[in-house]
């Protein structure tokens, strides 16, 4: 009986309306008396209409309130907007009710009009529309760090009708479509915890032993600060190249907005292993381009020698 609490001054409401109706009506009859004149009717009508609004938005909120799609509550996104739609239906009827038409055509007039006022707001009805389908689907919460393609990356901030607001590492604020983010692909972060493992590779030459290469990398892990020890981080072999090896350095981080101090922190720890054991990293072929110079070669008058390739170390 709580729960039904919200529905009782709706209720008492269209029994007020409908009350006075009847005694109008049996003023007319028995005395022939109209207390209400064509308009106050319609004003009693269009108090009608708003009333019975006023009942289904609330049971529309109960129903709501007691459906949890997935275990999560159905937002209020959605719960404001039926209630728009039924007060915004009620008033449309009751103007035109008002202006002469039967309750039928001013029903009927109402739809009509919703349908042109919603081709006109189209963009706007689809950015609340894909809004309430991420409040369903829930890919994301206030807090979480995640990466739009194509679009942004940063913290969720706010999750509106129209759009969503995230800022990014440095600070930037950004503003989406709601219709736009329900066409990407959408990378959480912190979801379903917000520990991830990032990957940063690096090629070591052939002289260093794979053996060698790989402890030396992973002590260099193990003394970097920031990173997460547990799990520990790892060193795997990703190929054997002509100029080199190369390692992939795999670790994991608290939280996404501590992987840009994460990764100089590791490359610190891994500069300082290379120069404390002398292993140098393989060279590094750079084309070096010749000017023209003048000969009598069958070219012509003017002969560009090939590109040579220097090793650079």
């Amino acid at each position: 009986m709580k729960k039904l609490r919200p529905l009782i001054a709706p209720a008492l409401s269209l029994l007020g309306i409908a009350g006075l109706s009847f005694a109008a009506a049996e003023a007319g009859r028995r005395f022939d008396v109209a207390p209400f004149g064509p308009q106050g009717q319609n004003a009693l009508q269009m108090a009608a209409y708003v009333g019975v609004a006023w009942l289904f938005s609330r049971f529309a909120n109960l129903l709501f309130t007691r459906l949890r799609p997935r275990n999560r509550p159905v937002p209020k996104l959605l719960r404001d907007l039926v209630s728009a739609l039924l007060y915004l239906t009620a008033i449309v009827s009751g103007i035109l009710l008002m202006l002469g038409h039967s309750a039928g055509s001013a029903l009927a007039g109402s739809g009509v009009a919703l349908a042109l006022f919603g081709f006109a707001i189209r963009n706007v009805v689809a950015d609340t529309l894909s809004g309430i389908a991420l409040g369903l689907e829930a890919p994301f919460r206030i807090g979480d760090w995640v990466d739009i393609e194509g679009l942004a990356r940063g913290r969720v901030i706010e999750i509106g009708w129209r759009t969503t607001r995230l800022l990014t590492r440095d600070s930037t604020y950004v503003i989406l479509p709601n219709s736009q983010i329900s066409r990407q692909r959408i990378v959480n972060y912190s979801a379903p915890s917000p520990e991830f493992r990032v990957q940063v590779e690096i090629t070591l030459g052939h002289a260093t032993p794979v053996a060698e290469g790989a402890d030396l990398l992973r002590k260099a892990l193990r003394n970097a600060p920031l990173i997460r020890q547990s799990p520990p981080p790892d060193v795997r072999i990703q190929a054997i190249e002509p100029d080199g090896v190369r390692y992939a350095l795999r670790y994991w981080v608290g939280r996404f907005d501590q992987e840009f101090d994460c990764r100089d922190a590791v490359w610190r720890e891994v500069d300082a292993a290379l120069r404390e054991s002398g292993t140098a990293l393989p060279p590094r072929p750079v084309p070096v381009l010749y000017a023209p110079v003048e000969g009598k070669s069958t070219g012509g008058p003017c002969a560009q020698r090939p590109p040579v390739a220097m090793d650079v170390r």
